[in-house]
């Protein structure tokens, strides 16, 4: 039985009123304008500059404002973002965190979740893992699952950040013709093509995902939830997990396409946002942009639909520098 669809727009419009967040700049690159081929202008919500250095910290903090009774804290399973923000909004609340993660989460995602005063508990590198320990540790604790994305507070959250991209382009008098979002789980999915939809009704939303985790393609075109396979790897470990219970109805609704990208166009396209637009962002992040400079399905329907506007989450910036390094030698 499909789920019901989990949020609207006046959940996203309340989520940001309920939330302390930056208000993220948007910012162009004339370089990567000119190496996309076609006739088109990039616009990139920079989420990297969002407190604890991801969009991730909308969803986490708008579940932890509209928690009732917290005192036992909250816990959730996460590979980074989703953990450093649960971490601080929990901190700012003053209630305990406990957060489950893969031992083979980046060293400076870990750091930066104990900077926030959070627990963190380690496990195996495996979906099952994870949930398993998280699900554990709640029955312990008394804690409160917050899950980093099949959570409609999580979701709307999200959405508070294509809410706000659509603002700031018409303050500059600008129209986006389409939105390009990464996608792992789905929550920033789901709650920014809720916003977007809602918001301009015409514009187009389209997934990007690495090509050896491409179960949010494979789904969207199949029309059932599917997964990756156990051992699936990619330099954009952000996207790693499969796409939500909760989040795929939405997708299913609003969204116009996902992409795929390779695993050399992810770097490059990493290298180019480091080098040229001088924007730290992490892998994951580099997957919308790399969907717009390098897939010739995108670039066939952004031109046969007139679509010249393109705005890019750039969802976050929390990478180990010398990983990145390594990422360039490996693959450039």
């Amino acid at each position: 039985m499909t789920p019901a669809i989990a949020i609207d727009i006046e959940d996203i419009q309340a989520a940001s009123c309920n939330i302390n967040v930056h208000r993220t700049p948007v910012m162009s690159c004339s370089t990567l304008n000119d190496l996309v081929p076609l006739d088109i202008e990039l616009f990139f919500k920079c989420e990297l500059f969002q407190k604890t250095g991801s969009f991730k910290f909308r969803g986490a903090s708008n579940a932890v404002n509209l928690l009732t009774s917290c005192e036992s804290g909250v816990v959730t399973h996460s590979s980074g973002n989703h953990a450093q923000a649960l971490a601080k909004a929990a901190q700012a609340r003053g209630i305990p965190a406990y957060i489950v993660m893969p031992k083979n989460a980046p060293q400076v995602k870990k750091d930066a979740v104990r900077g926030y005063g959070g627990t963190v508990v380690e496990c195996e590198p495996t979906v099952e893992a994870r949930e398993q320990t998280a699900a554990k540790l709640a029955e312990e604790t008394g804690a409160t699952m917050i899950h980093p994305f099949d959570n409609p507070h999580v979701m709307a959250g999200q959405g508070t950040m294509a809410l706000e991209f659509l603002t700031q382009m018409n303050e500059q008098g600008t129209v986006l013709d389409a939105l390009l979002v990464p996608i792992g789980g789905g929550g920033m999915m789901a709650g920014c093509s809720t916003a977007a939809k809602s918001i301009h009704g015409s514009i187009k939303v389209f997934g990007a995902e690495p090509a050896q985790v491409n179960d949010a393609h494979r789904s969207y075109y199949s029309g059932d939830r599917l997964s990756n396979a156990k051992d699936a790897v990619s330099v954009a470990d952000g996207l790693l997990t499969n796409v939500g219970e909760l989040t795929f109805p939405i997708i299913q609704k609003n969204v116009d396409g996902v992409f795929t990208v390779t695993e050399q166009e992810i770097v490059r396209a990493l290298h180019l946002m480091w080098v040229r637009a001088k924007l730290p962002i992490e892998p994951s992040s580099a997957v919308p942009v790399a969907v717009a400079l390098y897939n010739s399905d995108f670039h066939k329907i952004a031109k046969d639909q007139g679509l010249k506007k393109i705005g890019i989450v750039l969802s976050g910036g929390n990478v180990d520098h010398a990983r990145v390094v390594k990422l360039f030698e490996q693959y450039l």
